[in-house]
């Protein structure tokens, strides 16, 4: 005996509606990712999330690390990978904006709110597939490093996949580091990386649980803007 369709589609429905997914990414589905003609560019990553669904799960819960500029698509990828995942695969996923999440987890230290750390913490734990978007995109600080080491280490170590999206270079610090004066300056002269902002040591893990796409494409929200205003 197997499910009827409709039953499956219900549940679909429902892991779809705990996934979190802002209104602003309802729409977004692996078929209607652009990759064609002038975002040809975009065709290998978009090749990548549908091998990373088809695959799914991967040995070690391999989760996969979006690299690419401002506006190139890789929410896009994100949510339309964890959509297919839920339905292909009954896959419990769950989408949160880094930015987002860090407010929660202050806000829990309220005490007029009655969510602890613990309760916002618990379902990003927990999800079998987390979606964390715009990793870095909050300046760094000792508390900031310290959430992120928590929550990526907490997955890694239960063996839950994680799919990453940022903006930032993923480079290792090169030359001569330390507190000089010198190494201070060449920091201070290059663009900031993912190391800056989240720290070298969960840069270096976010590569033992991640696959590393690159999207590699021009801003399509500008792009977007522009034709608007023709």
């Amino acid at each position: 005996m197997t499910r009827c369709d409709c039953r499956l589609r219900a549940r679909a429905g429902s892991l779809l509606a705990a996934a979190h997914i802002p209104k602003r990414y309802e729409h977004c589905e692996l078929s209607n990712f652009d990759f064609d003609g002038p975002h040809r560019s975009l065709a290998p990553a978009r090749m990548a999330a549908c091998r990373f669904v088809e695959e799914y799960p991967l040995d070690n819960h391999t989760g996969l690390l979006l690299l690419g500029s401002v506006g190139a698509g890789k929410t896009h990828l994100a949510v339309g990978i964890i959509k297919e995942l839920v339905r292909a695969k009954g896959a419990h996923c769950l989408f949160y904006d880094y930015r987002e999440l860090l407010k929660e987890i202050q806000n829990s230290y309220n005490s007029t709110v009655q969510a602890t750390e613990l309760e916002v913490l618990r379902p990003v734990f927990d999800a079998e597939v987390l979606v964390l978007d715009e990793l870095g995109a909050v300046k760094p600080t000792e508390w900031v490093w310290d959430t992120v080491s928590l929550i990526l280490n907490t997955r890694y170590n239960d063996q839950r996949t994680t799919i990453i999206t940022t903006n930032f270079e993923d480079e290792a610090e090169q030359g001569p580091g330390g507190a000089t004066e010198f190494a201070r300056a060449k920091r201070a002269a290059r663009p900031e990386t993912l190391g800056d902002r989240i720290g070298e040591r969960m840069r270096s893990r976010l590569h033992e649980m991640c696959r590393v796409v690159r999207v590699e494409g021009a801003d399509y929200r500008q792009k977007i803007k522009s034709a608007n205003f023709r």
